[in-house]
Parts: structure tokens; sequence; C-alpha cells
């Protein structure tokens, strides 16, 4: 048991995952619409609403279902089940009676001497005339017939008749006409009781407690047995001879007229030709031959759906939220479709289809958002009167959705993909409908007008992201833009108490932008990390080199294992203030990442040189972790630690902008930073070179900086962190 609890644990995820995937199924295939359903509307009390109904053909009338639930109530009322006599209980339940009686005659005895005694006008004792009159009570209530009713077929009155078989022979009787166990055991008590009080001269009290102390319910076994197989066939036998109908309309025959309230005749006759009329289309054993296969259906576009997150998407596919999100959004599609296809004040063509490829996209890929798009509308198709005609327009609109979105940062933006949209509806529905008609006359003007409302609920995609980012934790471009602002509160608070800090972060986030420009990932989202990977330094700015504009270093009071942690320090600091801020996951990994497991490497080195007899604790000179896990996070931690060493070189030579990047990004490489990014070593090396020429471009005047106490160009954490301990 153990061991499947610790399966379970360890498979959780991927179980949770699959029960999602199978709810999803069960919904949408509970909202697909079934074919073969009566075309026409109706109630109890209302008028009839459509033309003359005549019968199309011959049907019976089927009995309501409360009509056959009362017969059948009424049969099963005076239904009889079926009791076996037992006629081999009586032997073998005496036997063993007696049998347990000479086991007990040892302590029953010694209890109750007055059994080992002579009997009064008897030659024998009073055990042995004890076990002869209960052998012949025993006897006697066998013989007439021990029964339990069982608790369902028990009445509030008591009786209680059945069909007793005996000999192969079933007649009625009644439970009174048998003992029961109540009337057996006073019927045994009160024989012994008389028995004893005959032929001992031991007190009335004595007997009692002995007939208490023999427990003579042990000896009492029923020998009238429900057969349960039986009576079960003989119930089904009087259902299945219940007749489902009341009578027969013919063909031709008038069944309501319009205007007509339909009572309760004739709703019972609809529901019949309802009831045949399904049958006929797809109801009955259709209905399910067609809800297997819309089942399979359905499983089988999951099932792509599954496969495609497994091969190409890995990262949403480990992501419960997002694949609960992506699975909603689907969901809430088709659930729109299907209230459509109910209601006509609700055209198909005013649901905003496109919006589904635009929040995705929004917060995932271009990729994953189209082939949503295109396994919903297939979908969704099910719910349309011409799939062809709905499949062909759908996903040109989708296409266009994603275009004209591809960077949603400007609200601009979607008011103009909102007209892109207007604009491809209308140019495909009035080609098709050209294609088909071959005149401009069969264009429906009104198509249009849905079309125009399609694009203004295209508008919605704004508040469904923010609501969604709140919802799932997801984080938009808009979202990421608002965060670079440097006007933002907290950005704001950096500049103010750690202005180094502030401008080493941008430039950092200038950096890292461009390297993710170059091999490809979200620069909105790294530069946004970059502006608040060193938030944490708003706690002790002081004791950060950028930071020292008076000369008083307050290391120099420290000894290097406090130094090395006021240093590390500032991921916790970071982390604690941005969830104080409500800032996302996303940006607060940057903070967690940006330093991986690396050393402050300056503290550790001294910390050596000082006491070379000595061995250090590396735990307090090693940030906390974890390691970059994000092509982003990673490139982050590289342009951190080379712009923060590139401001310690004396001269700016392409020569030692070349090696500082270089030794910076390779001592990272054999610190086994980069082993949980997905980054591969050639898009390390491009990253290399955008920060070479980047750092050149931004050098290119310069010949030498100005005095900086650290030589070390292979560790940021020597450079940017602390002036060297006097």
């Amino acid at each position: 048991m153990n061991r499947l609890f610790s399966t379970l644990k360890k498979h959780s995820v991927a179980i949770y995952r699959v029960l999602i995937f199978l709810a999803a199924i069960a919904i949408v295939v509970y909202i697909l619409p079934r074919e073969g359903k009566f075309p026409y509307e109706y109630a109890k009390g209302k008028p009839w609403k459509h033309e003359m109904m005549i019968a199309p053909f011959d049907f019976p009338i089927y009995k309501s279902q409360q009509e056959l639930l009362k017969e059948r109530d009424s049969l099963m009322a005076n239904f009889r089940p079926y009791f076996v006599f037992d006629s081999l209980k009586q032997s073998d339940q005496i036997r063993q009676t007696l049998l347990d009686l000479e086991h007990r005659k040892e302590q029953l005895t010694k209890n109750f001497p007055f059994l080992t005694q002579p009997a009064v006008n008897s030659d024998s004792t009073v055990w042995f005339e004890l076990k002869n009159t209960l052998r012949n009570e025993l006897e006697s209530v066998y013989s007439k017939g021990l029964i339990h009713v069982p608790d369902d077929y028990e009445k509030s009155d008591g009786t209680f008749e059945f069909m007793l078989i005996k000999n192969n022979y079933a007649e009625p009787s009644g439970a009174s006409e048998f003992h029961n166990y109540l009337s057996a055991y006073k019927h045994l008590s009160e024989s012994l009781s008389q028995l004893l009080g005959n032929i001992s001269e031991e007190d009335p009290t004595r007997i009692e407690n002995f007939i208490s102390d023999l427990q003579l319910n042990k000896y009492i076994t029923p020998n009238i047995i429900l057969d349960k197989e039986r009576t079960n066939r003989e119930k089904e036998t009087i259902l299945k001879n219940i007749s489902l109908t009341s009578g027969v309309v013919l063909s031709g025959q008038k069944i309501v007229d319009t205007g007509e309230i339909i009572d309760e005749k004739t709703v019972k006759i609809l529901d019949s030709l309802k009831k045949e009329y399904e049958s006929a289309l797809g109801g009955g054993s259709g209905y399910y031959f067609i809800l297997l296969g819309q089942t399979l259906l359905t499983f089988l576009f999951f099932t792509i759906i599954y496969l495609f997150l497994y091969f190409f998407r890995r990262d949403v596919f480990n992501n419960l939220m997002s694949v609960v999100f992506i699975l909603l959004m689907v969901i809430g599609i088709l659930l729109l479709t299907s209230i459509s296809n109910h209601f006509e004040f609700f055209p198909l063509y005013i649901i905003p289809f496109a919006i589904l490829p635009i929040i995705i996209r929004t917060f995932f890929d271009s990729r994953l958002a189209f082939f949503m798009h295109v396994i919903t509308i297939m979908m969704a198709s099910f719910f349309t009167r011409n799939s062809f005609e709905f499949v062909y327009m759908q996903v040109p609109i989708g296409l266009i959705a994603i275009f004209s979105l591809f960077k949603m940062v400007r609200r601009e933006q979607l008011v103009r993909s909102s007209i892109y949209i207007v604009l491809t509806y209308s140019a495909f529905y009035s080609a098709l409908a050209i294609l088909q008609e071959g005149d401009l006359r069969s264009i429906d003007i009104s198509l249009y007008g849905q079309f125009l409302v399609n694009g203004g609920l295209i508008l919605l995609v704004y508040p469904l992201i923010y609501i969604f980012e709140k919802a799932f934790g997801f984080i938009s471009d808009v979202t990421l833009v608002e965060l670079s602002d440097t006007n933002h509160p907290l950005l704001r608070k950096l500049a103010e108490k750690a202005p180094g800090s502030f401008q080493h972060s941008l430039q950092v986030g200038n950096l890292a932008q461009e390297a993710v420009y170059r091999i490809g990932g979200n620069p909105l989202l790294v530069r946004a990390g970059a502006m608040y990977h060193d938030i944490g330094k708003i706690v002790s700015p002081i004791f950060f080199t950028e930071n020292q504009s008076t000369g008083f270093n307050p290391h120099t009071n420290l000894d290097f294992e406090k130094s090395a942690q006021a240093i590390i320090h500032h991921i916790e600091d970071g982390v604690k203030i941005a969830r104080k801020h409500k800032l996302p996951e996303q940006i607060i990994d940057f903070i967690r990442t940006h330093q991986g497991t690396t050393k402050a490497r300056f503290f550790y080195n001294s910390f050596k040189n000082q006491h070379p007899e000595k061995e250090p604790d590396e735990s307090k000179f090693t940030y906390p972790g974890p390691t970059p896990f994000t092509k982003e996070t990673a490139i982050l931690m590289m342009a951190d630690a080379v712009e923060a060493a590139s401001r310690s070189l004396k001269t700016y030579s392409d020569e030692e902008i070349d090696k500082v990047v270089e030794n910076i990004i390779n001592n990272q490489i054999e610190e086994n930073q980069f082993v949980n990014a997905p980054i591969t070593f050639r898009e390390i090396t491009q990253v290399k070179e955008v920060f070479k020429q980047k750092l050149k471009n931004i050098y290119h005047a310069r010949i030498e900086y100005p005095k900086l106490n650290s030589q070390n160009t292979d560790s940021s954490n020597d450079n940017k962190q602390t002036s060297e301990k006097s």
C-alpha cells in the first residue's frame, strides 16, 4: 500500500494532467449537439406556435414516466417474493446445538451445580432431561418453520405474504404462520423454564439466569430463506410484461393545430412522436452510436493537443495551470458556439473566435496559438450548419489575429487588429457568397453587421488579459512594458537609494535585451527582469561598490564571512521586496537566479589568503541559487557579470573587452550555472559576440577607467559588489 501511495505521489502531476484532459473531454462531449433532434418546441399549457401537426406515420402513444412508475409501484406492492423451505437445516442445526452444549457442559455445571443433580420423578439427571427437551423443542420449531423477513420486505402493519417453495411446489403463505427469531426464542426459553421448574428444586431466579447464560439465540437459524434468484427472475418477468404504450396514432391523423393550447394528452402524443422521430434519425441505439462517435472524435482532438504540448511545448505541458488555462479557453469558445446554436438572438459570427489565438499568443507563442485555434475551430464546426464555410473563414481569421498582434504593447495595436479581422471576415464572406451563388444579390448584408460586432468584442482582449494574468499567474507584454518603465515606484526607489545599482541595471538590461534579440526569446521579459534583479540592494546599498560615493567602505570593520553574507543577502531581500510589491513570479525568478550558486569570490579568496591553514565554510560564501532555468535568466546572469566586470578594466581595448567577456562566461560554464537552462553552446557564443560588440560601442572613446581596487576580471562578484577590504 505504501508503495502504491509513493507511486501515486511520484506521478501525481501526470495523473492530474490526465484527469484535467478527461474532464475537458467530458465537458465538450456533453455540450456537443446531438443529431436527429425533434424540430419543434412545445410545453404543456402553452399554445402550439408551429403549423398544424399531422402524424407523418403510424406511431404508438407511449405512457409517461409517471404512469409507468405508478404502474410499476402498484405491481411491486402486490408482488410476493419467493422463499424456500430448507428441510436439511433442521437436523444439521440440532446436531450442532447438542455438540455445542457438550463443549460447554463443564462450565455450565460449574456455574449451575443443580444441572448434575437427579431430576425429580426421573432416574436421569437434570442435564440429560434438558438436552432431550431442547432437541424436541428445536425439532418442533424447525418443523413448523423459522423465517427471517429481510428489511426490504417488512411492512409497517407487520403482515407479510410470500410464495413458499416446499418439495418443488410454491404456494402462497403468510409470515404469521411461522416462527420468527423472537417467537422461536420465546418458545424455547418458556419450554426449558417450565421443564427445569418441574424437575429441579432450584430457585426460579437461578433458572432464569441459567436460561440467559445458555444463549439460546445461538441455536436459532432460519430454515425458510429468501430465494433471490427466483424472486428477481419473477420481478423481471412482471416488469417486462408492463405495456409501454396506451394507444396508437395513425398516419394522417391531426395531432395539434396552430394556436391550440397543449394539454396533457397532447403532450403525451407529441412526446411519443418525438421519441419515434429521434429514433429514426439517430435516437435510441443510434443516439448512443452518435454519442460514441462524438466521444471518440473529441478524445482524438484532445489527444492531439496532449501530444503537441508534450513534444513541442514541454514547458506548458509540465505546468498544470497553463494546461488548465488552455483547455478552459477551448471550452469557453465551444460554450459560446453552443449558446449560438441554441439561441437565435446570439448569431454565430458575432462570437470573437480570434480572442483565443490572441490571448494564447500573448502568454505563450504564435505556433501554439495557431494550433489551438485550428483545433478549436474544427470542434466548433460540430455546431454549425455549413461546417466547410465556417472553417474556411475562421482559419484565416486566426492567422490575421496572430500576425497583427505579434507584440501587443500598445492599445492601438488591438484596435488595428480588430479592424483587420472585420475586413478579413467581410472579404472572405463576400468571396464565398459570390462563389457559391454566382450573384451579388445573394449576399446577406446583415452578416457584415455581425462582423462589426465581432470586431468590437475583440477589444475585450485587453481586460481579459489582465484577469487571466491575476488568475493564472501569467505575464503579458503589456505588463512587461509597464514594469520596465523607470517611473515605476519601485524603480524610482532604487534610483534614489542605490543610484549606482540603478545605472548598472539599465546597462544590464541593454546588454541582455540585445542578446535575446540575437538568439531568440522574450526581450521585454529579460529587460524587465534586469531592471529588478538587484532590487534587494535597496536595503543596504552602501555595501555595494557602485553605491559608495563617499569613500566609506563598511566592509573594513567586518570579517570576510560577514561581508560575504551582507552581499549575498541582497538576493533574499530582493525576493521579499518583490513579493511585497506583488511583482510577477517570472520577474522574481530573475532576482533568485542572477547569481546562481556562484561564490562571493573576493571575500572567499581573501579568507583563504588570510587563513591558509583553515578550510572556509563555503556555504557562507555561496549564493543560494537556484541556477538559471530559462534562456532569459541565463542571459541575464551573463550580462550582469560581464557588465560589472567591465567597470574594473584599466584599458578598454578590444583585446581586454574580449578577454573579460570570455573569462566571465567561461567561468560560469565551468561552475555549471547553465546546466538547467535551455541554451546551447552555439547560442552562448552568439551572446558573447553581442556583449563584446555592445561593450566596445559603449567604451570606444574611453582609454582608461578611474582607479578600481579589484583586479579580478574573472568574476562579477569581486567587482560590482565591494571595494577591496583594507
